[in-house]
């Protein structure tokens, strides 16, 4: 009984959270403000502050993570609505997201290197802009700390969320078709919900952009940890 009234309450109180704040981003739409961000930071302090173990969390926590999958599945309908334009510029969209996966792990590679990282925390973070289930596997496959990398992915998803917006407007970038293939690509699905606030057109390059990157990366990412470390 216990154990229902715990899980009942991680449920309500991530819901409920998640609502407010959704609420007070829409009033003030500023990038701090990012309901998923701040959702994930109070639920943290609550944690720590009432000294509430994670495995208890999980109890309920575990049913709004198995939502994630119907929730992808449900980006294929915006994809579907946008197909033709998916196909107008299949090729970009395609070499786009080669170069960004090569950037992203070479760039993570060579800083990690010049700050001297340990090989297991440079494996750990490779997988980083993959979609957390693709990376936790490949994680584990290149021998990874896989908890450590699905931090990693959070807080990629975290900074190209509220930095994207910032780039954009500093660079000039105004497509969906640039806007959805950096997203996505690179913050995954904290990115593609933040493309929610641009259209339906930057929903579905987004969420194309990150189901190629994760069957990409599940190839590259064990390849480039072979050849390189």
């Amino acid at each position: 009984m216990l154990g229902s009234m715990q899980a009942l309450l991680a449920i309500v109180s991530t819901i409920g959270l998640f609502l407010v704040y959704q609420r007070l981003y829409m009033k003030w739409s500023k990038p701090y403000l990012l309901p998923i961000l701040i959702t994930a930071i109070t639920l943290i302090i609550l944690l720590i502050v009432f000294k509430i173990p994670y495995a208890t969390y999980m109890q309920g926590g575990q049913w709004i993570h198995k939502m994630l999958g119907p929730a992808v599945v449900a980006l294929a309908y915006p994809l579907y609505n946008q197909r033709k334009l998916v196909f107008q510029y299949k090729y970009s969209i395609i070499s786009s997201l080669i170069v960004a996966m090569f950037s992203g792990l070479i760039s993570v590679f060579l800083l990690l290197k010049g700050f001297k990282a340990s090989q297991a925390f440079i494996l750990t973070a490779l997988p980083k802009s993959l979609t957390t289930p693709i990376a936790m596997q490949v994680s584990e496959t290149i021998d990874g700390i896989v908890p450590l990398s699905a931090l990693l992915v959070m807080i990629a998803g975290f900074t190209g969320a509220l930095l994207g917006p910032v780039v954009y407007k500093l660079v000039k970038i105004d497509t969906a078709i640039s806007r959805g293939v950096s997203l996505g690509s690179a913050s995954h699905g904290v990115g593609v919900s933040k493309l929610t606030e641009y259209g339906e057109k930057d929903v579905s390059i987004g969420s194309l952009a990150m189901g190629l990157s994760a069957v990409l990366g599940a190839f590259i990412c064990p390849l480039f940890a072979m050849v390189f470390l």
